[in-house]
C-alpha cells in the first residue's frame, strides 16, 4: 500500500515521502497514530500544493538574500573602537558588534550567526567579512576598523 508520511519515521521515510508499507503496518501503526495518510490521489494533490508553495517560499528568500548580498558588497562598515599606540585593540571586533553596527549604520538586519567570523578583528584596518545569508548565497562585507 501506497502512503504519504506526515512525520519523520527512523528506518522507514521523511516527512512528505511516499513509500510501499505492508497494509498491516499502514493499518494497524502508521494510520492510527496519524503518522501517515493513503496516498490517494487528493493527498497527492495536496502533498504536491504544500512542496509547491515550500519551493516558491524559498525562491523568494533566496532572491531577498542575493539582493542584501549586492547591497552588503558596496557598503564599508565604519566600527569606531579603542585602541593603543600600536594599533592593537583593547578587546576585539565581534560579529554581535558587526551586526548591531550593520543594523545601525544601514538599517540591515543580519543574524550574528550568520557572519563567517573565524575570530575577532583584533587589529585596525580593512577586513573583509563573509556573511552567509542563504544556502549558497553569501556576501561579503568591507568592515574598516578604525579609532575613536
Amino acid at each position: 500500500m501506497k502512503v504519504i508520511l506526515k512525520a519523520d519515521i527512523k528506518g522507514v521515510g521523511k516527512k512528505g515521502e511516499i513509500i510501499n508499507a505492508s497494509d498491516g503496518y499502514a493499518r494497524n501503526f502508521l494510520f492510527p497514530k496519524k503518522l501517515a495518510v493513503e496516498a490517494n490521489n487528493e493527498n497527492i494533490l495536496e502533498l504536491k500544493a504544500k512542496q509547491d508553495a515550500v519551493k516558491y517560499q524559498k525562491d523568494q528568500e533566496k532572491e531577498k538574500a542575493k539582493q542584501i548580498a549586492e547591497k552588503l558588497s558596496k557598503i564599508i562598515l565604519k566600527i569606531k573602537v579603542k585602541a593603543g599606540e600600536n594599533g592593537k585593540i583593547f578587546g576585539g571586533v565581534s560579529a554581535k558588534e558587526i551586526a548591531q553596527e550593520l543594523e545601525n549604520q544601514y538599517k540591515i538586519v543580519v543574524d550574528k550567526k550568520k557572519i563567517d567570523l573565524k575570530e575577532t578583528i583584533k587589529t585596525l584596518g580593512m577586513q573583509v567579512v563573509e556573511i552567509k545569508l542563504f544556502e549558497g548565497v553569501t556576501g561579503k562585507l568591507k568592515v574598516d576598523v578604525i579609532t575613536e
